[in-house]
């Protein structure tokens, strides 16, 4: 979502119209959907904050393809709507929960239990 409000954000302050705002903000949302949240021990250090580059850079392309004229075949609102559900039917373990993904490798519970061990 960060990613796509900054693709849109960009575009604007580029002198973008509207539409191309849109595009924009689409072509973010849809770029990053379907990424599962699995923060290892439940903070955002692992994978998150290596994560938030990939999302600035995302913004920055998203918000340069809207302005040199492409456009995202899917309208921004039914992507958003689109993302919600994806996001609904995402099992639990993939969603900030700490249950799945890089959270439960060996080295990701090897990371928990060293920070619930510190005083």
């Amino acid at each position: 979502s960060a990613s796509a409000m900054a693709a849109g954000t960009l575009t604007a302050i580029r002198g973008g119209s509207a539409e191309q705002i849109g595009h924009a903000t689409a072509m973010a949302l849809k770029n990053l959907m379907g990424l599962i949240c699995d923060p290892v021990a439940g903070l955002v250090e692992v994978p998150c904050v290596k994560r938030n580059v990939v999302g600035a850079v995302n913004a920055v392309s998203c918000a340069d393809m809207a302005l040199a004229g492409i456009e995202s075949r899917i309208p921004v609102d039914q992507v958003i709507d689109c993302m919600g559900d994806v996001g609904h039917r995402m099992p639990e373990e993939f969603r900030e929960t700490a249950l799945g993904g890089l959270a439960v490798t060996p080295v990701g519970q090897q990371v928990k239990q060293q920070m619930e061990e510190r005083p």
